[in-house]
């Protein structure tokens, strides 16, 4: 029996040694051959310089995006987001306790800080209301009223995944917030959760096109008789790319995904940067008309704030046909939006950011008179509740958020969203990836966000001494300038007009300052 034991020990250690000998021969083979094909190869210095060892740099590199976060950026340094405001929206979306010790790690000295005016005289918990209702569309047949101030903005099905569309869905029906579709098209996920939809119509006109890309009414008119769908957005141009339209890489153009947006799979997919058929103030007014009359529901347009001068011919278009031909909202995303992939020179330097478009355009309309007629929906990085109470302040009726939704499905930011490698599952169609994300789960971490936020936004208010979230106004507000001292925000924000006494004639033309 010994005998036995030793020749079958003695037979693993054989094998043990045929298998290290055979693991370092294919170790040394590797090294040969990665020593070969970096001293020969013509594109890379570093690696022809430095064979073998010089793939340790573009492989830390690779790796840094995902460590950087973690062990080198302070809490209030790291982009897009920092660390800070991740976790609030984290714990928020976990429904745990929020509140930190030992006092702010904000610098309330650096330029652009937001200093709130508490009052002496608190709103007291039983004097607090919900957020005021707000109607859009009142000349539409079938009007949208909701209390929610804050919603989720357009990502499509194709962009982000089934579990993660499954997720904002339910998530958004708890929270009784909308969801907007994003160009690509609508999914069965996204009716699948119960929740209110607004469908957007973007360059491609994905879901809504005819074989030749046009827009074909007989589409519309069945999406528009759906009660889950309450308003429809022309979308012109969003906060990643303005300029450019849509881009989906190939490899996230699965079958389904080409079915729904009527293109061909396993081909990327990119939207015309701007619509065709929309060419002029008088060409979006005539599209807001002809999607209202077939839909009968409200419909609005998205855009991201470069040139002024449309706005104002917008206004002046709109005076001369009847406020009933206005757009029911107006979308306004910021120039650091960034949830679609995009060129970097697009995302870096093109377009204005919502700090500086949303003071003029509010001042644009409220100075024509419109500012009860079109509603204002703003996003862009509006993440934490200081940011929503400022919008709100400044103007804004709601607040759409598209990346914050995603932290609360359990985004890290590792910035792998255009890739298909995205290692949360919520940008990738792989399924091994997605199959940590469970939307049952998720779903509960999207209405806890959406309602922590709003709790939050609330709370700003009654400390301000106002009822209600909607009551913020700019008065309300500070700015930190560069001195380090705040200022208050009236005496900062842009004026849209000069109005002279012609202004008031029906043919006058509104002039910017």
């Amino acid at each position: 029996m010994l005998m036995n034991n030793d020749h079958l020990a003695l037979a693993i250690l054989t094998w043990l040694e045929v298998i290290f000998i055979f693991a370092v021969g294919l170790l040394v083979l590797s090294l040969v051959y990665m020593y070969i094909a970096d001293v020969t190869q013509t594109t890379q210095t570093i690696r022809k310089n430095y064979p073998i060892i010089g793939r340790f740099r573009y492989f830390f590199e690779h790796l840094g995006e995902f460590f950087r976060q973690y062990f080198f950026a302070q809490d209030r340094e790291e982009m897009p987001f920092n660390r800070a405001d991740r976790s609030w929206v984290y714990r928020a979306a976990k429904n745990v306790d929020s509140n930190v010790g030992f006092g702010s790690t904000l610098n309330l000295q650096q330029p652009g800080t937001l200093i709130f005016l508490n009052s002496a005289f608190p709103i007291q918990e039983e004097d607090a209301l919900a957020p005021a209702p707000v109607t859009i569309g009142p000349f539409c047949t079938k009007p949208y009223t909701t209390q929610s101030i804050f919603n989720i903005s357009a990502m499509s099905y194709g962009a982000i995944s089934k579990p993660a569309v499954l997720a904002l869905s339910r998530g958004a029906a708890k929270a009784g917030c909308w969801l907007n579709t994003g160009e690509g098209g609508l999914s069965p996920y996204h009716l699948e959760g119960g929740c209110d939809l607004v469908f957007q119509i973007g360059t491609a006109k994905y879901g809504v096109r005819d074989l030749q890309g046009n827009l074909n009414d007989e589409r519309l008119f069945a999406l528009g008789a759906l009660e889950q769908i309450k308003m429809f957005e022309i979308k012109l141009s969003q906060g990643a790319k303005p300029g450019k339209g849509g881009i989906l890489p190939a490899e996230k153009v699965s079958a389904e995904v080409a079915e729904i947006r009527g293109i061909h799979p396993g081909e990327a997919s990119i939207s015309p940067n701007g619509h065709r058929d929309i060419r002029s103030v008088q060409d979006l007014l005539n599209m807001v008309e002809r999607i209202r009359h077939i839909t009968g529901k409200p419909v609005g347009f998205k855009a991201v704030m470069g040139d002024k001068r449309w706005l104002v011919d917008l206004v002046d278009e709109i005076r001369q046909r009847g406020i009933e031909s206005a757009p029911d909202f107006i979308t306004l995303d910021s120039a650091d939006g960034g949830t679609g992939a995009a060129p970097q020179p697009l995302i870096d330097h093109v377009g204005l950011p919502i700090k500086e478009s949303l003071p003029w355009l509010v001042s644009l309309l409220r100075e024509t008179g419109l500012k009860e007629r079109i509603k204002l929906i703003v996003a862009g990085k509006l993440i934490t509740p200081s940011m929503v109470a400022w919008a709100l302040a400044t103007g804004a009726d709601f607040v759409n958020s598209a990346r914050g939704f995603m932290f609360a499905l359990g985004c890290i930011q590792a910035l792998q969203c255009h890739k298909n490698t995205c290692p949360t599952g919520i940008t990738t169609h792989n399924t091994k990836l997605q199959k940590g994300l469970n939307p049952a789960d998720k779903a509960e971490r999207v209405a806890s966000y959406q309602h922590n936020m709003t709790k939050s936004v609330a709370m700003i208010a009654h400390s301000c001494g106002l009822a209600e979230p909607r009551m913020l106004r700019p008065e309300h507000v500070h700015l930190v300038m560069p001195d380090g001292f705040s200022v208050p925000l009236p005496e900062i924000q842009p004026q849209a007009l000069i109005f002279r006494e012609s202004d008031s004639q029906p043919n006058s033309t509104l002039h910017t300052s």
